[in-house]
């Protein structure tokens, strides 16, 4: 059973916070992390890409030219594939790149990320992060008290002051337990887990 250090926002120790084992301490496996984070951004994929075929392309409807005693090659369509503006064979068409990965292999993906994080000593339990107004500034000056440079900042609800004011900090995300997700996690080097977020987070997972 993993137990940390509790920090203020000024990174002061404010006490200690057991981890539920069966959430941050599971056996890593690349291969699951690979499928899920896979599925995720081939889900993001637009899937918009379209050629016209030999059906879509207008015109060709005349033969050229007759088919024999001109010399040249034979010729049905002025929109065959080979000829200038013409069609385009077996070209992209739009589709879907999603796959399916199954509920339990999704959530054990994610458990695996944040025990990759505790692992390697780049999971933070924040007490809270209080601001008393949107400003960038003073969500620059938590962030570099707290040694954070490209981190991934999870709260239970999220906090519109904290929201705003952490949009404009190159390399800072900050999401809900609900929007919790693998890719996310893994892209960012640290994860700060709010305390409120931390019973939620273990809810949902175990």
């Amino acid at each position: 059973m993993a137990v940390v250090k509790l920090y203020d926002q000024n990174k002061a120790e404010a006490g200690e916070i057991t981890l539920a084992p069966e959430v941050f301490e599971v056996e890593v496996k690349p291969e699951i992390l690979n499928l899920v984070v896979r599925a995720q951004r081939a889900a993001k994929r637009a899937g918009t890409h379209a050629v016209k075929g030999r059906s879509d392309v207008r015109g060709g409807g005349a033969k050229p030219w007759r088919q024999k005693g001109t010399g040249r090659a034979r010729a049905g369509s002025s929109r065959s594939p080979i000829w200038r503006g013409g069609a385009v064979t077996f070209g992209p068409q739009p589709r879907d790149y999603g796959f399916k990965v199954n509920k339990k292999v999704r959530r054990l993906a994610i458990k695996m990320a944040l025990s990759s994080r505790l692992a390697g000593e780049n999971l933070m339990v924040v007490k809270g992060i209080e601001l008393p107004e949107v400003k960038t500034k003073l969500m620059a000056g938590v962030t570099e008290a707290l040694g954070l440079n490209k981190a991934l900042i999870v709260a239970k609800d999220l906090d519109e002051k904290l929201v705003l004011s952490a949009r404009n900090l190159p390399g800072i995300t900050v999401q809900s337990v609900e929007q919790l997700n693998v890719y996310d996690v893994l892209r960012h080097k640290q994860l700060v887990l709010l305390e409120g977020a931390v019973e939620s987070v273990q809810e949902r997972l175990k």
